[in-house]
């Protein structure tokens, strides 16, 4: 059963903030938070995706405001975090979305694309919650939802940089929950783990590999991601989610036997991370300035798997609805109890 400032938040329209919202799951999420009525603050350093963005949020019944940011700058994200709550009043809900990637063998990556990675994929996120935090805590009240993926327990060969980061943010949020729960505070965090999504991160992501980057399969549309993380943020008490079956068996699979992932992983992966396309891998880069902007485009939601893409996912559904399949399952066995009571009553 939900806590009362749970149902407060899901029954009214929400302040909420999402990072990364100009393509990709943070505009499918910043998308279902408008479905719902809610007002939404869009930060991405992109302008023609957010502009977009802003436009679909609007058109989905939300309001929009739009914060060109680099999440990498502290400072920046403070600035961000105020304009936000000056015009919303509050901040109710704040996704950590937004990241950079590279797409190449450990020994090919220079320094500072190892630190720039780093700085955005994880540090903007120690960014966006420390800004967050200083907004929420003085009401004693907010959710904060970190973004992760299946790779923040396994890493994969050719993501050493977005592994390292999404690692990273695991164990800093586990730090960071048992520091709120020791101090009573009802600000919640919590963590969405997320499969291979279909967006647009494959044709701007920085690639030095043979072949085009793309998601090892099994794939999700990345409004499957954003379902989970609205879900998340109005039940922010639990822990972590998973999303996707194949994020549920990696991650059992990585705790039961790693090594063997291993060596599957070196077998498979390398293969599975690209498309045979030659000739036509390096998109336009993201990593020091967005793909979106100045004379770029708007790259949305989707990449370009919609054709292999999974638009739901059953083990999703289980893991927003365990609660009340908890208790459809309590009910059932006491119907079955009871009747058999009954039976052994009447002999």
């Amino acid at each position: 059963m939900a806590r009362p400032w749970e149902v407060t938040l899901s029954g009214r329209r929400r302040a909420v903030v999402v990072t990364g919202a100009s393509g990709g799951v943070g505009r499918a999420t910043a998308v279902a938070f408008a479905a719902r009525g809610d007002r939404v603050a869009l930060l991405a350093r992109g302008r023609e995706g957010l502009a977009a963005a802003a436009d679909e949020v609007q058109r989905a019944g939300g309001e929009a405001l739009v914060v060109s940011v680099d999440m990498a700058d502290a400072k920046a994200v403070d600035d961000a975090a105020q304009r936000v709550a000056d015009a919303f009043g509050r901040i109710d809900v704040w996704v950590n979305n937004a990241f950079a990637g590279i797409y190449a063998p450990f020994t090919e990556i220079t320094p500072d694309e190892f630190r720039r990675v780093t700085e955005v994929t994880y540090l903007g996120y120690v960014f966006g919650t420390r800004a967050a935090l200083h907004h929420m805590l003085p009401r004693d009240r907010g959710t904060i939802v970190q973004v992760g993926s299946a790779l923040a327990y396994r890493g994969i060969p050719l993501q050493s940089a977005y592994c390292g980061a999404k690692h990273a943010i695991q164990g800093f949020n586990e730090s960071l929950r048992c520091e709120l729960l020791r101090e009573g505070s009802r600000v919640r965090t919590t963590m969405v783990q997320l499969p291979a999504v279909n967006t647009p991160q494959f044709d701007w992501v920085l690639n030095r590999l043979p072949g085009r980057a793309r998601p090892v399969a099994p794939v999700y549309q990345p409004e499957v991601a954003a379902r989970a993380i609205v879900h998340a943020a109005g039940h922010g008490r639990r822990r972590e989610y998973w999303v996707g079956g194949s994020t549920a068996a990696t991650l059992i699979a990585n705790a039961v036997a790693p090594g063997f992932l291993d060596r599957y992983l070196a077998r498979t992966a390398f293969e599975a991370q690209q498309d045979e396309d030659e000739g036509e891998q390096a998109g336009p880069g993201n990593l020091w300035t967005p793909a979106d902007g100045p004379h770029g485009r708007d790259f949305g939601a989707h990449g370009r798997f919609d054709e292999e893409s999974h638009a739901g996912s059953s083990q999703e559904w289980v893991s927003r609805n365990r609660a009340r399949m908890g208790r459809a399952l309590t009910v059932g066995a006491g119907v079955l109890a009871a009747r058999r009571l009954t039976r052994l009553a009447r002999r």
